[in-house]
């Protein structure tokens, strides 16, 4: 038992490092495809921040939460509250977002946890579209309405007035002096990822993360046993309600403001196609659909017709006006039809995400390597006899 626990504790080790230097060189691999400028990359690393913890809760309980980015929106107003009152420095506005989305997600789950499957996410999707339109009307004194929340030079910052720092003319979020914006604002949010990855990692292998496995697998039969299920559901919405709190932290980090736009039910909706298109219940899927997803909403987008005629303009004329006029739909304004096309056709042929795809792939390649290696091996030895 030893032996294997150590072996799985390698493992582990093996895929943090390995996850570790994916994250850290991705403005190589993403210059690669057009993605190596620090605005996107910032964005892999929150989405995808916000993508893993929510899959600690609809992936290992399925319980489907449509209000998530009610906790993404809590957490950009109490960052940016946190450099208005009291310093730009990072560390204590994730600290105060955290706490207080933890806070909001205690008292929203206490509440929606009461009812189970469909009842539940309609539950969420009303208390994230409250939280929304309360951010826009009644909290505008906190949260300035429709114009959102915004750093300004003359606010308060009692820590750096006291520290003596001087308040810049377009204020920016700073790590002892560091300014997080550029590359240096995604090598930031990387870290906090990678911290976030490993976490959701423990998670996922702890006896905590095995009790929520089997209250998605059978919670009657849980129930029947005498276990109550409450507390660990409780505690895994609030989990990943801190993780959406530290998302929308990490967005007023790189650019200090917030608005009620970021609690929107679509935000929510949108985190929940990340979780299914990598891979529902997988360490690495949400990942990959984070990064899937806004790389069409920042690439595909931008694409347009005269771009895909500079594409196309070594054919024949009357062949490029073609080949324009057939994929211009698919791009620009409407790169949601791409990426609606390519969630069905995942959700056709690839139930469990892209990540089933790669491990089909795995199987195909890999298995027959070792098939075809075994054979050859056992051919020799009845050679040798």
């Amino acid at each position: 038992m030893k032996i294997i626990e150590l072996s799985t504790s390698k493992r582990d080790l093996l895929i943090l490092v390995v996850f570790s230097v994916i994250v850290l060189i991705a403005p190589f691999w993403g210059s690669l495809i057009g993605a190596g400028y620090p605005d996107l990359l910032q964005k892999f690393a929150i989405f995808g921040l916000f993508a893993v913890g929510y899959n600690i809760l609809f992936g290992l309980t399925g319980y489907l939460s449509f209000g998530h980015a009610a906790f993404l929106g809590v957490g950009s107003y109490v960052a940016v509250w946190s450099f208005k009152l009291f310093t730009m420095n990072a560390l204590p506005a994730i600290a105060f977002s955290i706490v207080f989305s933890g806070i909001f997600a205690l008292v929203i789950g206490f509440l929606c946890l009461r009812r189970t499957g469909i009842y539940f996410s309609i539950l969420t999707l009303a208390f994230a579209q409250m939280s929304y339109k309360l951010a826009y009307s009644v909290l505008t004194p906190i949260t300035n309405g429709e114009t959102g929340l915004f750093v300004l030079k003359d606010d308060p910052r009692v820590i750096d007035g006291a520290l003596g720092i001087a308040s810049a003319e377009n204020p920016l979020a700073s790590l002892f002096g560091i300014t997080l914006n550029g590359y240096e604002g995604f090598y930031f949010c990387a870290v906090v990822l990678i911290l976030g990855f490993w976490l959701s990692m423990k998670i996922f292998r702890s006896p905590f993360g095995m009790k929520l496995v089997a209250i998605k697998s059978n919670q009657t039969r849980m129930e029947y046993t005498g276990f109550n299920h409450r507390p660990y559901l409780l505690a895994a919405f609030v989990i990943s309600g801190m993780y959406a709190g530290l998302a929308g932290a990490l967005l007023a980090v790189v650019d200090p403001t917030a608005g009620a736009e970021r609690m929107v039910w679509t935000a929510s909706g949108e985190v929940v196609l990340m979780t299914i298109l990598g891979g529902l219940g997988t360490m690495f899927g949400p990942l990959i659909g984070a990064a899937t997803i806004k790389y069409m909403e920042n690439i595909f987008s931008g694409i347009n017709d005269t771009l895909l005629g500079t594409w196309f303009d070594f054919l024949p004329q009357a062949l490029t006006d073609l080949l324009v006029t057939i994929v211009s739909p698919f791009v620009g304004s409407g790169w949601h039809l791409t990426l609606g096309l390519t969630f069905m056709m995942i959700m056709i042929f690839l139930p469990g995400g892209m990540v089933e795809g790669a491990q089909k792939i795995k199987a195909k390649f890999f298995n027959k390597s070792k098939t075809e290696q075994v054979e050859s091996e056992q051919l020799e030895k009845d050679g040798a006899a």
